[in-house]
């Protein structure tokens, strides 16, 4: 898993994240992955499969798609 290291962050940003990893229940490394996670990745997000489904709502639904599954044998490349 990767790392990262921020230097030069003043001692009153390091203060309070302690102090708002405390108040989360978190250490103070736990509480900056959390907030960079929620920084990169915002509840608002497109998420392609609600997408597809809402879609899929406008245009009256899916219930009478024919989908077939093929069950043939999976065949690696041949390299030779």
């Amino acid at each position: 898993m990767p790392g990262l290291t921020v230097r030069r962050i003043s001692e009153e940003t390091h203060r309070a994240l302690r102090m708002r990893a405390t108040l989360h229940g978190r250490s103070t490394e736990a509480e900056v992955r959390f907030i960079l996670e929620e920084a990169v990745k915002p509840a608002s997000r497109l998420k392609i499969g609600s997408e597809i489904h809402r879609i899929a709502r406008e245009v009256g639904g899916m219930d009478d798609l024919e989908v077939t599954r093929q069950r043939s044998r999976i065949q690696g490349a041949d390299l030779a």
